[in-house]
């Protein structure tokens, strides 16, 4: 099943700081970083070169902690308004906020230009090969001239100060657009009328990422997960790697120079699906590591997870077994994306 025919679009719906009875019902939270030092208090946060970052182009980065943990994982986009604008994880809000509250504080204490606002729109994910065609007809911009990994303020279907991001959770083409949340309902809706666009909730959402090879903070990476391990060193700005000016540097690095004991791996198999929590075993039926999330692959009808493994065991084709329903099946170290994905880059 191509996922052409199986996707086409799909609106995923974050709802940030719209009124629910079981409190923030949003999957991201966003913040602007404002000031002449703003990139300096954000480099002083994470992995990542945002210093290198063109005007509206975004990267995903890393909070580390001292000890070369991930905190969270975050998009930060250097805007041509003048501020940094930060996308993480709702599920991490409270201690992402307090960590850039705090660093913000520090800064301003001596003398540093720098301000922190919390951005109170909701979020929805168009996503899938025919998203962007989609939005077109309700955006006077060129989508074409907006690649991937870039973002533009514009009016979307008739409601302003929309920012449109070409990016998204799902290897997939498409868009996140932060909307202001009173008019999040009405865009929805405007979305809808296409026939095209189909609501997708996180089930669908967790098998596109997973095809991707894309993390799921809490389940594929943690506080007790580095960079290296799991298997995002591509996070890691070159100037950054060389200045070792990033919390939990000289762990990092250290690992990148030399070997690391475990390593995040994609696994295949047929048979049951293998599921977050699954024990990794060596051939001899020993076992040496954990299934961090796994599903059946809509595309590829077989099935798909990730899970760490000891270094020795992380290159592609290596046989291992999985524990499933207290039943031992064979398992292959796999590249990843397992899907290829669909990115659009300018050529």
């Amino acid at each position: 099943m191509q996922r052409a025919v199986s996707m086409v679009a799909y609106l995923g719906l974050r709802l940030q700081a719209l009124p629910s009875a079981l409190g923030r019902p949003f999957s991201c939270a966003q913040t602007k970083i404002l000031g002449c030092d703003r990139v300096k208090l954000m480099e002083s946060l994470v992995v990542g070169d945002i210093a290198e970052l063109k005007p509206n182009q975004g990267t995903l980065s890393l909070f580390t902690n001292e000890a070369g943990g991930i905190l969270d994982d975050l998009i930060v986009t250097s805007t041509s308004e003048g501020y940094l604008y930060v996308v993480s994880n709702a599920g991490c809000w409270d201690k992402d906020l307090a960590l850039m509250q705090d660093k913000v504080r520090e800064f301003q204490n001596v003398g540093r230009d720098v301000s922190l606002e919390v951005v109170e729109n909701a979020l929805l994910a168009l996503q899938g090969p025919t998203a962007v065609q989609v939005l077109q007809a309700g955006v006077a911009e060129d989508l074409r001239k907006l690649p991937f990994m870039t973002s533009a303020v514009m009016e979307v279907f008739g409601v302003s100060d929309c920012r449109v991001t070409r990016c998204g959770y799902t290897g997939e083409d498409g868009v996140e657009i932060s909307v202001p949340a009173v008019a999040a309902v009405r865009l929805a809706t405007a979305l809808l009328e296409n026939p095209e666009v189909k609501l997708a909730g996180l089930a669908a959402r967790d098998s596109l990422r997973l095809e991707a090879g894309l993390c799921l903070y809490g389940n594929d990476i943690d506080d007790h997960t580095t960079p290296v391990e799991g298997s995002l060193s591509w996070t890691l700005g070159k100037r950054r790697r060389a200045a070792m000016d990033f919390p939990g540097a000289s762990v990092i690095v250290a690992q990148l120079k030399g070997k690391v004991q475990r390593r995040r791996v994609g696994l295949m198999c047929e048979g049951a699906p293998m599921r977050a929590h699954s024990p990794i075993l060596n051939t001899e039926g020993t076992v040496i590591g954990t299934v961090t999330s796994g599903c059946p692959s809509p595309c590829l009808k077989k099935n798909v997870a990730m899970g760490f493994v000891p270094s020795e065991y992380s290159r592609p084709g290596t046989p291992l077994l999985v524990e499933v329903r207290r039943k031992q099946q064979v398992a292959v170290v796999s590249k990843m994306p397992f899907v290829t994905t669909n990115y659009y880059t300018l050529k």
